[in-house]
């Protein structure tokens, strides 16, 4: 279509420090930006692959070229998720979210208000972001705990998965007595590893539990959740809008990331469809630039619990606006997503 244009670029995004889980340790992200342009204005998206969804910058690269030129209008959200998804039916979720995040604020942009403002969304304040202290030697994590602390950071959540577990929780704890403390297994417990942790998480005040079991161990999840006080929350058992009905009766909540469900419109569906389950809601995110978490941040208000600290992982984060004290973030109020180039 004339005066349409759709043009991407991969950036290598570095930690700060290397960032650890249980299935790998890693220091550097490509992420590919995409820019939608019609009638002088612009509309901006960023693509954060993650291999446990099948995606990694390979992939964007293959399939960015086979899916752009399926957004002509940013205001037909609709109908680019209808030809998106004519085109790959399944997989290439952050591709698919890069798409509709410039859609959107191409959208917002061209009405001159906010994506947040654009979506209907009251303008609530947003849940204090957890920090994360990802896997690493014990004296590292202390070190960062004790470091986010001194920086103001009020929520810790703290990977695990390992031979260590309990001695990790035990020295965060003491190393952070006031900070409410999360915990993230990230699928790396088997039923029985889980049920013994339960103990320990609890006498450590810790407040929930992300994914403590394999993606596919749902039984194993109710098991555990009739006996968990805690929150058991779902994030690698979450790949797709259509799977959050079949996670209600398994956990307590669940992690809604925009780049593994292809985009913030398809997040706030799985929104909805979670609080109609009964199911509480954390808005989370990959180690995405302030773009990506920006998206996320138009949702968050909406959310019970929220995990965006990204960007503020980098050493190197290409666009700048956001404003953070501390876990706090305040809602973007610029026009489109409120953040700009560096």
């Amino acid at each position: 279509m004339a005066g349409v244009s759709v043009t991407w670029e991969t950036l290598e995004l570095h930690t700060a420090r290397p960032f650890g889980i249980a299935r790998w340790t890693h220091s550097t992200y490509p992420r590919t930006f995409v820019t939608f342009g019609r009638d002088g204005v612009v509309g901006r998206g960023e693509a954060a692959p993650n291999a446990f969804y099948g995606e990694t910058g390979g992939t964007v690269a293959a399939v960015l070229p086979l899916l752009a030129d399926a957004l002509t209008d940013g205001w037909d959200w609709d109908g680019l998720h209808d030809r998106l998804t004519a085109r790959m039916p399944s997989g290439h979720p952050s591709v698919k979210c890069a798409l509709e995040m410039a859609a959107l604020e191409w959208s917002a942009r061209a009405a001159g208000v906010p994506v947040w403002r654009l979506l209907g969304l009251a303008p609530t304040p947003l849940p204090e972001s957890s920090y994360t202290v990802s896997l690493g030697p014990l004296e590292d994590m202390r070190a960062g705990a004790r470091e986010a602390v001194s920086r103001g950071h009020g929520v810790l959540k703290v990977k695990l998965g390992t031979g260590r577990d309990e001695a990790i929780v035990e020295a965060l704890r003491a190393e952070a007595p006031g900070v409410r403390l999360r915990v993230d297994a990230n699928a790396a417990w088997d039923r029985a590893g889980a049920r013994r942790m339960l103990d320990v998480l609890d006498a450590a005040r810790v407040e929930l539990v992300e994914q403590p079991l394999a993606a596919g161990d749902l039984e194993g999840h109710a098991a555990l959740r009739r006996v968990s006080r805690l929150p058991l929350v779902a994030d690698e058992s979450l790949h797709h809008v259509s799977d959050v009905p079949r996670l209600a009766g398994a956990f307590d909540g669940v992690n809604l990331k925009l780049a593994k469900l292809g985009g913030p419109l398809r997040a706030l569906t799985a929104l909805r469809l979670a609080r109609a389950h009964g199911l509480q809601v954390m808005l989370g995110c990959m180690i995405e630039s302030s773009l990506g978490i920006a998206a996320a941040a138009h949702l968050a208000g909406l959310a019970d619990w929220a995990d965006l600290d990204g960007a503020l992982l980098l050493a190197d984060d290409p666009f700048t606006g956001l404003q953070w004290e501390a876990g706090r973030l305040s809602r973007p109020t610029g026009v489109g997503w409120g953040v700009e180039r560096a």
